[in-house]
């Protein structure tokens, strides 16, 4: 990154709320750009009949809800997915319902619910 760049960040990082609205609020105008998200725009009719398009999600965070009786298999398994000691592996299944991973791929938080499931344990998958 140039010197040039990194004082601009220097400089923006230390306006205040306010200001940094008004900055945005600036460069929209003078750039026409807008700092709003982008928003998918589906071709095809524009009949009243159509129906939204779903974007299938990528990313999942895996939250262990429920133990079920085999505590010590559960305990074991979370230490296993989640490289945790076994006494911090033991307190995240003694306070379920807990965040196992966040943003894990859709096959590897798919694998670590049916593993989970086997030994008794409820996940919800967000």
């Amino acid at each position: 990154m140039s010197e040039r760049i990194e004082k601009l960040i220097e400089e923006v990082k230390n306006l205040s709320v306010l200001e940094l609205s008004e900055l945005v609020k600036a460069l929209e105008e003078t750039f026409g750009v807008s700092a709003a998200a982008p928003m998918a725009v589906v071709a095809g009719n524009s009949g009243a009949t159509d129906a939204p398009v779903a974007v299938e999600k990528s990313e999942f965070d895996i939250i262990l809800s429920n133990i079920g009786e085999n505590k010590m298999g559960v305990i074991k398994l979370v230490k296993e997915i989640t490289g945790l000691s076994l006494k911090e592996a033991k307190d995240l299944v003694d306070n379920a319902p807990k965040t196992l991973k966040e943003n894990a791929s859709k096959s590897e938080a798919e694998e670590i619910q049916t593993k989970l499931k086997e030994v008794g344990a409820t996940v919800e998958l967000k």
